[in-house]
């Protein structure tokens, strides 16, 4: 629960911000980064919730960057209006992974994850 409260603010958020700093990532509409951020966010969380343990940290921050990729690609496709390219959609990517490396390091201190018996 906590997990998914924190991905469907920071990630929609996270992706905004890169359509500010990263020339490669137009967005003409609010509604575009958000509706990326929010699908990215579902993977993301199923993705966690599939791979995180405590000695999966760095296999599920790299799953992350490759999925984040694609998704933040793929999706903004979609949008006829928007513009990210492929190198935009990377570097949305790594700051997207920056930030769930920091989420999966949290959740695996604090016990948030699931056990395997």
């Amino acid at each position: 629960m906590t997990s998914l409260i924190i991905k469907l603010f920071s990630v929609p958020i996270g992706i905004i911000i890169a359509s500010w700093i990263f020339p490669n990532v137009e967005y003409t509409r609010l509604y575009q980064p958000i509706i990326v951020g929010l699908i990215a966010a579902g993977v993301g969380l199923i993705m966690e919730f599939i791979i995180l343990r405590r000695k999966t940290l760095w296999l599920s921050t790299f799953s992350d960057l490759i999925v984040s990729w694609v998704i933040v690609f793929g999706i903004s496709l979609m949008f006829n209006t928007a513009y990210v390219s492929i190198w935009g959609a990377f570097w949305t990517a790594v700051l997207l992974t920056v930030m769930e490396y920091f989420l999966h390091r949290f959740l695996i201190e604090k016990g948030l994850t699931k056990k395997h018996a």
